[in-house]
């Protein structure tokens, strides 16, 4: 029955082979370092830049979270921080989760 089946035989890899030794690592070394500079390295960056935020908050900045609410800074605690949403409603969320330090004045435009 092997005459409708040809059979597999390994053949010798040749001499001069292109991906032998250190040129089968360019390719996925190359993958590493796109991955790195196109990634990593701005998730990183996004990563300090809203810690240096999150630091800087002070009583009475005006902020968005990531929840949508947006409210002025009454208390901060090292890492809690109380919402005022509305008058005499306050709401306590986490620091982490504020988003963005609105311009002063932005809550009176809404």
């Amino acid at each position: 029955m092997s005459f409708f089946i040809s059979d597999a035989l390994a053949q010798a890899p040749a001499a001069g082979s292109p991906m032998g030794g250190l040129e089968g690592l360019l390719f996925p070394i190359g993958l590493i370092l796109i991955l790195y500079f196109f990634m990593i390295r701005p998730q990183v960056k996004r990563q300090k830049e809203h810690k240096k935020m999150i630091e800087a908050l002070a009583k009475g900045d005006e902020v968005a979270t990531d929840g949508g609410l947006l409210g002025r800074i009454t208390e901060l605690g090292e890492s809690f921080a109380e919402l005022e949403i509305s008058e005499g409603t306050k709401v306590k969320i986490r620091r982490q989760s504020v988003s963005a330090i609105l311009p002063k004045g932005s809550l009176k435009s809404l």
